[in-house]
């Protein structure tokens, strides 16, 4: 069973390999309540994976780490594994679905773990990774639901009463729950009186959909821009930790997680993947009660893929009314794209995007269509432009939400 003692060890195990990452008060974005986060996506390997995957290797007899690891993972649990491998000297084998981003298979190859790419899906890799520890004898390095790796992500509950001792409210990631377990546990241990609330993607409610119905159950799918979290099955130590420990359980939506990756990034200059930013998100939209009281917001991951950064901001954008996308509808005659611009500008909105179609098959013959792209400041700003759009007579068929 997990115990401070354990926790305590792994921290001082941790000491040569994990950072204490800085926890940080953020009032640009929270002007009304005292919010701090802690920034593990500034740990090593931009993730808090690292502290469970060590703590859970050196804990492995000399003939286990003689005879290496396996893990399954795209992303933060498989980079944690890759390095905690090569720093203890121990064989690594990271089974990964084909379909992953390549910067996650090049960032866990060059850790100095063996990649084997796995047709088919998390599961199949999952299953995969089973078939060699069968075969090998290699010990599978669970990314949540094992007592050592939860000690390990503990660590950080440790890190936060050290740096904020009269903390309130600690906000917490879960996907599969072995950060809120450590984290919760040790909070609950030390300090009783502290809120501690769980945060999932709304595409992704395993938890909490578990913690509902009293026993754990399994989600058909999920989809998230939270990658990180998409989980489908808690685990069993890890819904029971969670059970006994966590205040409650929230969730978040893609367009919130999308604002709170784009706030952090403006205000606070530092970057989050989405499941790194949920945490940030309840906060944002109150989700949780934070007025009045000492609030810690783990950010537990800064590995987004480049690939779809631009969209999360373009939709984080979107919500809070800082671009517009309309599509008006027009005669094919000369001047109106020029007065239409000239509205635009009168009400001091940028254009960063111009498509204009004349009439096709079907439609009417002297019509065309205007799709306008423009930065505003927020959404009582785009409400201005648009009305103005109209009172000069033009109807706007379509926008984009």
């Amino acid at each position: 069973m997990l115990t401070l003692d354990t926790v305590y060890q792994a921290a001082f195990t941790l000491k040569q390999v994990a950072r204490c990452t800085d926890l940080i008060r953020a009032p640009k974005m929270f002007p009304d309540s005292e919010v701090y986060l802690k920034t593990e996506n500034l740990q090593v390997t931009g993730s808090f994976k690292l502290r469970g995957a060590y703590y859970k290797m050196s804990r492995l007899t000399d003939e286990q780490k003689k005879k290496g690891v396996v893990a399954c993972s795209a992303g933060n649990h498989a980079q944690g594994v890759a390095l905690a491998a090569s720093r203890q000297g121990i064989e690594a084998i990271i089974c990964i679905p084909e379909g992953a981003p390549i910067s996650k298979v090049e960032a866990t190859r060059s850790l100095g773990a063996t990649v084997e790419l796995v047709k088919g899906v998390y599961d199949d890799a999952y299953e995969r990774a089973h078939q060699i520890c069968a075969e090998t004898g290699k010990t599978m390095i669970h990314p949540f639901d094992d007592e050592d790796v939860i000690a390990g992500q503990g660590t950080l509950g440790l890190e936060i009463l050290d740096q904020l001792p009269d903390v309130d409210v600690v906000i917490v990631p879960i996907g599969g729950g072995g950060l809120i377990s450590g984290v919760a546990y040790v909070l609950k241990m030390l300090r009783p009186e502290i809120k501690v609330y769980g945060v999932q993607a709304a595409g992704a409610p395993s938890m909490l959909n578990s913690l509902e119905h009293h026993k754990i159950e399994a989600l058909p799918s999920v989809s998230t821009v939270s990658d990180g979290i998409a989980v489908k099955c808690p685990g069993e130590l890890t819904y029971k930790y969670v059970e006994k420990f966590v205040d409650k359980v929230v969730t978040v939506t893609d367009d919130e997680v999308a604002c709170a990756i784009l706030d952090l990034m403006e205000k606070q200059k530092l970057v989050a993947e989405g499941a790194g930013a949920v945490a940030v998100a309840a906060a944002m939209f109150d989700k949780v009660d934070i007025k009045g009281k000492k609030t810690v917001c783990l950010v537990s991951g800064g590995n987004i893929d480049v690939t779809i950064l631009s969209r999360v901001i373009n939709r984080a954008l979107l919500r809070e009314g800082r671009y517009a996308d309309f599509t008006i509808a027009l005669q094919d005659k000369p001047g109106q794209l020029a007065e239409i611009s000239s509205i635009v500008a009168r009400h001091g909105a940028n254009v960063v995007g111009v498509f204009h179609e004349k009439a096709g098959s079907g439609t009417d013959l002297n019509s065309c269509t205007l799709r306008l792209t423009i930065e505003t400041r927020d959404h009582k700003h785009v409400m201005e432009i648009k009305d103005a759009v109209k009172k000069a007579g033009y109807d706007i068929i379509a926008e984009l939400s």
